[in-house]
C-alpha cells in the first residue's frame, strides 16, 4: 500500500532527526510528488539541498545545490507566500550565491506585493541598488522606507533600517563625481582599476591596526598623563578611549572605502557579469591579483557561474542596463501566470 504525503513527510523528519540528510532529502522529494503542494515538503527540498549547518566553518553550497534549492523555494512561496523563511532564504540564494541581482530585486518585489509594510524587502532592494550604482532609486526607496505605517517591530529592524542609509549616503558621497558603470569600457575608472590591479583592497582589521589604534592610543595616552591618576580618573580616560575608538571609526569608515575604491568598483563589475550573463571585465584585469582576490570573498556558487559567464564570452553591450522593477505595490495576483515553476520536468531536474 503506498505511503501518504503525510506518511512520507514524517519519514522526512525522522531521518532528518537522525543525522540522515540524504535520505530526509529523498524522502521529501517523495512527498512533493505524492503532493505537489505540500508546503513542508518543498521547504525540506530546499533546506536539504543545502550542506548542513556545523558549529565550525559552514560549508557553502556549489551551484547545482544553490539551484536546486532555489527552484524549491519559488515553489514554497508560490504555495504559501506568507512563508517569511522561504523568502529569507532565497533572497540569500539569488544575491549573494548565485548572484542574480536583477533576479533579486524582483524577488524582494514579489515580496512586497505580499507584505507591502514588512522593512526586510525593502532593505534588501536597497542594499542591491547600492551595488549596482542606482542611486535614484535608493532615494526612492528610503522614503518608503521611513515612512508612516512600516513595520519596524524589533531594535533590530530598527538598527538596520539605520544602518542602511548610512550605507547609501556614504556610497552615493564616494561616487559623488561620477558613479561607475562597467559596461562602458570606455569609462575613466577602468584606467584606475588597471593601475591598481596589483594591489588588493585594505581589509578593516589592517586598517584599525595601522590607522585608528594609533590614533587612539595617543589620545588615551593624552588624557591618561592628565586625568589618569585616580580611579574616577582611570574611569573617565577608559570611557574616553571607548567613545574615541567608536567615533573615530565611523568618521574614517568613509576614508576606508576611498582608499578601497577601486576593488570596490571591480566588485561591481563582477556583480554586473553575474547578473547579465555577460562580460565586461577586460582579460588584463581578470587574471590580476586584485581580481582573484575579490572572486576569492564570494562565495562558491557564485565563482562557478562567474566561470560559466567567462566561458560563454558574451560581451555585455554597451547600452545594457539592469531590468530594475517597478517600486510600487501592485495589487493581488501576483502568481496569475508568472513563476509558473515546478513542472514536470523541472521536478525531475531536481532528482538528478
Amino acid at each position: 500500500m503506498a505511503k501518504s504525503a503525510e506518511m512520507t513527510w514524517l519519514d522526512a523528519i525522522e531521518a532528518e532527526q537522525s543525522g540522515d540528510r540524504a535520505g530526509a532529502l529523498e524522502a521529501a522529494k517523495k512527498t512533493v510528488a505524492i503532493d505537489s503542494i505540500h508546503v513542508d515538503g518543498w521547504m525540506g527540498v530546499a533546506r536539504w539541498s543545502l550542506p548542513a549547518e556545523t558549529r565550525g566553518k559552514q560549508v557553502q553550497p556549489d551551484l547545482k545545490q544553490s539551484a536546486k534549492s532555489m527552484t524549491a523555494l519559488r515553489r514554497v512561496v508560490q504555495i504559501d507566500p506568507e512563508n517569511f523563511e522561504a523568502w529569507r532564504l532565497g533572497g540569500v540564494l539569488l544575491v549573494d550565491h548565485l548572484g542574480m541581482l536583477e533576479d533579486g530585486l524582483r524577488w524582494w518585489q514579489d515580496r512586497r506585493e505580499i507584505a507591502p509594510y514588512e522593512v526586510a524587502p525593502l532593505i534588501e532592494q536597497i542594499a542591491i541598488l547600492v551595488r549596482i550604482g542606482h542611486y535614484e532609486e535608493c532615494a526612492e526607496l528610503l522614503e518608503d522606507l521611513f515612512g508612516e505605517g512600516m513595520e519596524a517591530t524589533s531594535s533590530n529592524q530598527l538598527a538596520r533600517m539605520e544602518s542602511v542609509n548610512r550605507m547609501v549616503s556614504r556610497a552615493a558621497k564616494m561616487e559623488e563625481d561620477e558613479i561607475f558603470r562597467p559596461q562602458n569600457p570606455k569609462h575613466p575608472r577602468w584606467a584606475i582599476i588597471e593601475r591598481m590591479k596589483k594591489r588588493k583592497p585594505i581589509s578593516p582589521t589592517f586598517f584599525l591596526i595601522t590607522f585608528i589604534a594609533p590614533i587612539v592610543f595617543l589620545l588615551g595616552t593624552i588624557s591618561m598623563t592628565l586625568v589618569g591618576n585616580s580611579t574616577w580618573g582611570f574611569l573617565m580616560v577608559f570611557v574616553f578611549i571607548l567613545i574615541c575608538f567608536m567615533a573615530i571609526s565611523r568618521v574614517t569608515s568613509g576614508l576606508l572605502h576611498k582608499l578601497n575604491r577601486h576593488a570596490l568598483d571591480l566588485d561591481r563589475a563582477i556583480d554586473i557579469e553575474t547578473s547579465s550573463g555577460r562580460i565586461c571585465i577586460p582579460e588584463t584585469i581578470r587574471y590580476s591579483k586584485l581580481y582573484a582576490a575579490m572572486v576569492g570573498q564570494r562565495m562558491p556558487a557564485l565563482g562557478e557561474r562567474l566561470e560559466l559567464v567567462v566561458q560563454s564570452g558574451d560581451k555585455l553591450p554597451i547600452r545594457w542596463s539592469p531590468d530594475i522593477p517597478e517600486f510600487s505595490v501592485i495589487e493581488e495576483g501576483w502568481l496569475d501566470g508568472t513563476q509558473e515553476i515546478i513542472e514536470a520536468d523541472e521536478f525531475e531536474s531536481l532528482e538528478d
